[in-house]
């Protein structure tokens, strides 16, 4: 079982119906999205944050529900839910975030469980590792549970960190305790400014995380490794409607891979062969691939991907 712990909100995306503009609530957040593309790519997967008693709080639930994610351990609140006001422009996507004092926000160190043995591995990330409290609890989780495989996907979002001295001491810490790291060039340019990309990625590696993640859209990914080769797995070319949740598909198209080969532990991480990773790779690419033909964050089932 894979526990996904981070941010759920409700993504309010633009539209368009009879020439007028509008926005639709759809559920979101990259912590979700990749808990929700988990379970439906028939991996067992939990879901912990705050999710709130309000009407976008339900819609939350039913939609984790229906992707059939496990909620046990999530801490329901009558805070209301964060909501992400979305722009897309030719397939970019802006964001801005209301999240004070909301229900995903206030969760706090207290609330974080003892985590039952069949949970394999611990996926965070997201603008959940960037406020207090919730970013405090998720920091705690991951300290308990370094015994089982972590992966992190910051998803660095600069306009919506306050406290930078924080953000940055409390996730180079979280980093070093991870064994798998997703991450960007603007992840990289912005965690090691003024550094060359394959210093940044050095620098990332040295930090503790046994593989890194490094993904370029439609031309593919790779995974980087201390003293081995890079490993490079090409994207089919698609059609791109938006990239809402493509990089969440594109973790949980991963973690899938490695539970499905039977890897996902965390005495195996660091001796991954090059056709492991090449077969993750590809399976997340892939994921992603048909996220991305869609408007919103709509995570492919298994059957899609026959």
């Amino acid at each position: 079982m894979i526990l996904c712990a981070g941010e759920c909100l409700i993504d309010m995306l633009p539209r368009e119906v009879d020439g007028v503009s509008m926005l639709e609530p759809v559920p979101g957040g990259a912590v979700m999205n990749t808990a929700v593309a988990l379970g439906r790519l028939d991996v067992p997967v939990e879901f912990l944050s705050g999710i709130s008693t309000d009407q976008f709080g339900d819609k939350i639930s039913a939609h984790l529900s229906a992707s059939k994610v496990g909620t046990s351990h999530v801490a329901s609140s009558g805070s209301p839910t964060t909501l992400a006001f979305v722009d897309i422009n030719d397939g970019v996507v802006s964001y801005d975030f209301y999240d004070e004092n909301t229900a995903g926000r206030m969760i706090s160190p207290a609330n974080m469980p003892v985590l039952p043995n069949e949970v394999q591995a611990v996926f965070c990330g997201g603008i959940s590792l960037i406020n207090t409290p919730a970013a405090d609890a998720y920091a705690t989780l991951v300290d308990e549970n370094t015994d089982r495989v972590v992966m992190i996907d910051p998803n660095i979002r600069p306009a919506f960190i306050k406290d930078e001295v924080g953000y940055r001491s409390r996730l180079a810490h979280m980093l070093s305790k991870a064994d798998i790291v997703k991450s960007s060039d603007e992840d990289l340019a912005w965690l090691f400014p003024d550094q060359t990309f394959e210093n940044a990625v050095h620098a990332l590696l040295q930090m503790g995380p046994k593989v890194v993640l490094f993904t370029e859209g439609a031309k593919g990914s790779t995974a980087m490794r201390n003293q081995l080769p890079p490993v490079f797995a090409a994207s089919q070319k698609v059609k791109l409607v938006d990239s809402v949740g493509a990089g969440d598909t594109f973790n949980a198209g991963f973690l899938a891979s490695l539970y499905d080969q039977g890897v996902l532990e965390k005495s195996k991480i660091g001796t991954l062969s090059e056709s492991q990773l090449s077969q993750a790779l590809s399976f997340a690419n892939s994921c992603a691939g048909i996220s991305v033909t869609r408007a919103g964050a709509q995570p492919p089932w298994r059957d899609e991907l026959s």
